[in-house]
């Protein structure tokens, strides 16, 4: 970015709260779909599981497009695409709500997240380029608060929305948000324009990448409803994101101008702190789609209350991020990522001993440690990971840290919801083999619910398919601990110092 004087107090404040209600739109729009699934496909006559796609069709849409950052940006100047990607999302968010057909619906999902791709990447990037050195702790602890504002408002206004109006809204209320922040952004920032060149694209490039990740995301998507490997389709689409993935990493390694710069990972803080948010953020939207799930379709939850539920994660996310933030320069970071994967952990363990009794209250508690953790996760990862980063390739490595962050994020939903499915078919199995004619037990809960005028056998395989799914969400939840706790290893790996004033590369 051109030097400039640093912006005054009030200015900075002002592009501040622009560049994070970018940042806060596109969190929320990932986030209000979760506990919106069952309605919208109910109302477009589809299952529960083809309604992730809603969800899933965004995120590997924008995943794709995430690596373009840096080549977009260099092009036509880091703020003028930021404002151009945000009246997109805009227009493409009114396009998502006005579609009348499930097949319509997905369409402007995929559009959306591809014109969203540059958004993230470059509210961080900005709001670095404008904040003194000694204050870029603060500025990321901004960004991070919203975006953990996101869990907290996205599954309350989705639920909420959900049950009062309709679904459509979910996205309508983005186009006043995109275009404020896309006015505000551009009016501030415009004379503070980054320099741009002009460098070919990387087609080839580009195009494996859209064959690897879109066949390898249908595959996880339709993995379950065609039996996985049983299916020649699968297999197909398997093989075709293994050779399309094998070609793109050899094909960006000599390449001029690659899609994906390759050479960012040579640097060891950046690769083990990308990987710890990929895989992290892996786990954690994945159960963040199936938890809300579960509370409506097994306890009886409404999306309001379902939301309710998940929207705790947010609330210590958001209280404490400014703290840490403001205290990089003072902590080990590895240590506080370290107390965060521990609370993560700590959290999914005691959300595997829920039973179907648990009350709105109890659903809610692990989910405000969880946020404490929150708090200790984006800020002091992505410090980590920009350590070594020269300010002029922040917007390119930040675009490949979040295409991997939703890319994991895409298939962490596709892999939950099928695990939960099939854990659930097994657990079933368990469960019904238990149900005979000789059971003492069966007989005596046979003989209750027919004193109800409940069909027994109808009502005893509702209370099985409750326990499994139940069964299948603790067993989601139990990986999830141990793949936090294992990455406490890896972050270990990290070379200090953290700051991002210490770039020299």
């Amino acid at each position: 970015m051109n030097e400039h004087e640093t912006l005054p107090a009030p200015l900075l404040a002002l592009v501040t709260i622009a560049l994070a209600l970018a940042t806060f739109m596109q969190v929320l729009d990932t986030t209000i779909a979760n506990v919106s699934i069952p309605s919208i496909a109910g109302n477009l006559g589809v299952t529960s599981t083809q309604g992730t796609w809603v969800i899933t069709a965004f995120t590997a849409s924008n995943a794709i497009s995430m690596p373009l950052t840096g080549w977009l940006a260099k092009r036509f100047g880091e703020v003028r695409l930021f404002v151009f990607s945000t009246l997109l999302f805009a227009v493409t968010s009114m396009m998502c709500g006005l579609s009348p057909t499930y097949e319509m619906l997905i369409a402007a999902r995929v559009l959306q997240g591809a014109v969203a791709a540059p958004m993230m990447p470059l509210s961080q990037s900005l709001l670095l380029a404008n904040y003194p050195q000694h204050k870029k702790g603060l500025a990321l602890a901004f960004w991070a608060m919203t975006a953990t504002i996101g869990p907290i408002a996205g599954p309350l206004l989705g639920g909420y929305i959900t049950d009062n109006f309709s679904w459509s809204w979910i996205f309508y209320i983005n186009v006043p948000i995109g275009v404020i922040s896309s006015f505000v952004v551009w009016q501030m920032l415009k004379k503070r324009e980054t320099n741009t060149s002009k460098f070919p694209i990387d087609f080839i490039g580009l195009a494996l990448l859209v064959v690897g990740v879109g066949t390898l995301q249908i595959m996880l998507d339709k993995g379950n409803e065609l039996d996985w490997f049983e299916s020649n389709t699968i297999i197909t689409l398997g093989i075709t994101a293994f050779i399309a993935v094998c070609f793109f990493i050899a094909w960006e390694l000599y390449d001029d101008h690659p899609v994906i710069d390759l050479t960012l990972f040579k640097n060891r803080n950046f690769t083990i702190g990308t990987v710890s948010i990929a895989l992290g953020y892996t786990v954690f939207l994945g159960g963040g789609v199936v938890f809300p799930l579960w509370l409506q379709t097994q306890l009886g939850y409404t999306a309001f209350w379902a939301g309710f539920a998940s929207a705790a994660v947010g609330i210590f996310a958001f209280l404490f991020s400014p703290i840490v933030g403001n205290n990089l320069h003072r902590l080990n970071l590895r240590v506080l990522v370290s107390v965060s994967f521990i609370l993560f952990a700590l959290s999914y363990f005691w959300m595997a001993n829920f039973t179907t009794d648990i009350d709105i209250i109890h659903a809610s508690l692990p989910r405000l440690l969880m946020g404490i953790g929150m708090a200790m996760f984006f800020v002091p990862l992505t410090s980590i990971i920009i350590s070594e980063i020269h300010p002029s390739k922040i917007a390119s490595a930040m675009g490949v840290v979040n295409f991997l962050r939703i890319l994991g994020g895409g298939f962490g939903t596709s892999i939950a919801v099928s695990m939960w499915t099939t854990r659930g078919d097994y657990h079933h199995a368990l469960y019904s083999e238990q149900i005979t004619r000789f059971s003492h037990a069966t007989e005596q809960f046979s003989a209750v619910v027919s004193k109800m005028s409940i069909p027994p056998l109808s009502f005893i395989n509702h209370v099985i398919n409750q326990q499994a799914l139940t069964r299948a969400n603790d067993d989601i939840l139990l990986i999830s601990g141990y793949i936090f706790l294992s990455l406490i290893v890896l972050i270990w790996f990290a070379k200090p110092p953290f700051m991002p004033s210490r770039a020299k590369n």
